[in-house]
């Protein structure tokens, strides 16, 4: 999760840019930079590593601007180096960018053809690049920001300074947060209200697809469709540093609509954008050709995250995988003389069963790595390899963006292990990265279906019990969309196997019994379509996430569809997890219960 931030003031700005930019050290970063303009014309300083470099680099070559941007940088296109840092510029202006460009490759074929020079190996340039030529073209700046925006698939925010132009910043948001401020005599930009919260206690989010216009005195903003537009104005909790909810209603909800974003961070943790080619994390090597046999444990969502992993290693890398819940993984005492890696996965990395698991595999002379979003935590500490998920800090108990970016890294992991068991060729490899390259952009289209899947939540929190049903991938999700319900609504949910229905659930069914099957149009699609035919044939409530193909096969008349676009197998476990969270979350709210603190749950279980 970069950090982006921006002021227009009557005062020097640059030492301003890097404390505000410390601010958003929490969200990981590997260079960093701050652009100004001094008497009119672009000036950068960028830095590898630490903030710190930059700091001492602007001290030994100071900036005078009053108006400028500052970023830290995760890569995701390109080396972590001065050169691929941000503020990236042209000779009219600088921008800085969160999240990935899909399209940046034809973009930046179509810019070189018509003369554009680049200097990196960023998608984040191409944009710089595009915006320029619209001001070529005689575009004002805002006419070229808003041109340039219809071209860009993606999620992603973006903030530009102009050369010649100490009186403009314009800011931009798809799938990625971005905020707005308003001091005395000054305006500011920034991912959130922590970068803002030290200068002003006026803050307004910008809504999905908008963009924001900032002038001296004056804060413009426009729609996606480009009609000037009114967001209402939030007071920050004032000039400390905090994690805040923004303009959201629930730390789950914010959480929710930032896996967009902390999907890319986490992917560019695994994958070379550039090339296309899979990667391990820095200082973490193995050869999965060496590798027998896999035993994945967790517990709850985790162990959910793990499941999908198995189905991951074992289609795409054609590695058998063994899967247990932590609790149970090291009383089973299987034998593990054919196993090369324990694998564990956990969101705060302190987990008391999963950490005995992770130590009882290590007594057994087993490499260990652990999948963990808190690299300094316990589990992080002990195993052999660590491959962070690189969601930021996770407020709710119910988990999400965590989820999701476990889901990301075994994905990634899984297509790694296949190439060096030599399953997947080179041309697979880099088709499969650009299909995960996808996920962000997808996911933030799963978000804006929220209003249909309210709709869907009044009338579940009317019941006391509800079934979830998935094949293939889809069913560690009807599990994990069963315990996310049962966890913040308190509703009794069951996730099953869809095949399995008719092994026991069935008895279950009837008129108040609503059953939610998650059926994307893939090779198990009309299996399970058969399921819900079974269902509907004993009068009962149909609630389908499927895709835009499967919501037109006529499945079964009076089913409640939520159709999500269509997409690879690999990425369905990934989005479709964002649908099931907010019908969750639209249930607790229906049912007053505290959903980012459910009774009786702890964010992290550290003990048996």
């Amino acid at each position: 999760m970069c950090g982006i931030i921006g002021i227009i003031s009557r005062e020097p700005v640059a030492g301003r840019l890097i404390d505000a930019l410390k601010r958003l050290e929490y969200r990981g970063y590997d260079s960093a930079g701050v652009a100004t303009l001094e008497n009119g014309r672009l000036t950068r300083r960028r830095a590898e590593g630490k903030l710190s470099n930059l700091a001492k680099l602007v001290e030994t070559q100071p900036l005078e601007g009053t108006i400028g941007i500052g970023h830290t940088r995760w890569a995701t296109h390109g080396v972590p180096n001065v050169t691929n840092a941000h503020p990236h510029a042209t000779k009219r202006l600088a921008v800085v960018h969160n999240g990935i460009i899909e399209n940046y490759r034809e973009l930046r074929a179509e810019l070189e053809a018509d003369g554009a020079r680049f200097e990196t190996q960023t998608d984040t340039e191409t944009v710089a690049h595009l915006v320029t030529r619209e001001l070529d073209r005689g575009a004002s700046p805002k006419d070229a920001v808003e041109a340039s925006l219809k071209r860009l698939e993606g999620a992603f925010s973006l903030a530009f300074v102009f050369d010649g132009d100490e009186e403009l910043l314009i800011g931009a948001r798809r799938g990625s947060p971005l905020a707005v401020g308003e001091g005395e005599g000054e305006m500011f930009l920034g991912s959130d209200g922590i970068a803002l919260s030290p200068f002003t206690d006026s803050i307004r989010y910008l809504e999905e697809g908008d963009f924001a216009v900032l002038e001296h005195g004056r804060i413009t903003i426009y729609d996606e469709h480009g009609a000037e537009v009114t967001r209402p104005i939030k007071r920050s909790g004032g000039k400390s540093f905090y994690v805040d909810k923004g303009n959201y209603r629930h730390f789950m909800q914010k959480e929710i609509y930032e896996q967009p974003e902390v999907l890319s961070h986490t992917l560019s943790s695994f994958v070379d954008m550039t090339t296309g080619a899979t990667r391990l994390p820095k200082g973490q090597a193995i050869d999965f050709s060496k590798v027998r046999r896999i035993a994945l444990s967790a517990c709850g969502t985790g162990f959910y995250a793990a499941l999908v992993g198995r189905y991951y290693f074992e289609r795409y890398a054609r590695i058998p995988c063994d899967l247990d819940v932590a609790s149970e993984f090291r009383y089973r005492e299987s034998p593990l003389s054919d196993v090369d890696l324990a694998l564990f996965v956990s969101q705060s990395g302190e987990t008391a069963d999963t950490l005995a698991s992770l130590r009882y595999a290590k007594a057994e002379g087993l490499k260990t790595a652990a999948i963990v979003n808190v690299v300094e935590s316990t589990i992080a500490r002990e195993a052999d390899l660590v491959f962070p998920t690189l969601a930021g800090p996770e407020i709710g108990v119910a988990s999400t963006k965590a989820f999701t970016c476990q889901l990301m890294a075994l994905a990634a992991l899984a297509i790694r292990a296949g190439v060096d068991r030599g399953v997947i060729s080179g041309d697979e490899e880099t088709e499969f990265t650009r299909i995960l390259a996808e996920a962000p952009r997808l996911a933030n289209e799963a978000i804006r279906l929220e209003g249909a899947i309210e709709a869907l939540a009044r009338k579940m929190a009317t019941r006391r019990h509800a079934l979830f049903l998935g094949r293939g991938f889809s069913y560690p999700l009807a599990l994990e969309g069963a315990l996310k319900l049962k966890e913040i609504s308190y509703i009794h949910a069951e996730g099953y196997a869809a095949g399995e229905l008719k092994h026991g659930p069935i008895a279950l069914i009837d008129e108040t019994m609503p059953v939610v099957v998650v059926a994307p149009h893939d090779r198990s699609f009309e299996k399970t379509a058969s399921n819900v035919q079974e269902v509907a044939a004993r009068g009962g409530e149909i609630i389908l996430f499927t895709d835009v193909k499967g919501a037109s096969s006529g499945i079964v008349d009076g089913a409640e569809i939520i159709a999500v676009p269509e997409m690879p197998e690999i990425l369905t476990p990934i989005v479709y997890a964002v649908p099931l969270q907010l019908l969750a979350y639209h249930t607790a709210i229906q049912m007053g219960t505290d959903v980012d603190q459910p009774r009786n749950l702890a964010k992290s279980v550290t003990v048996e």
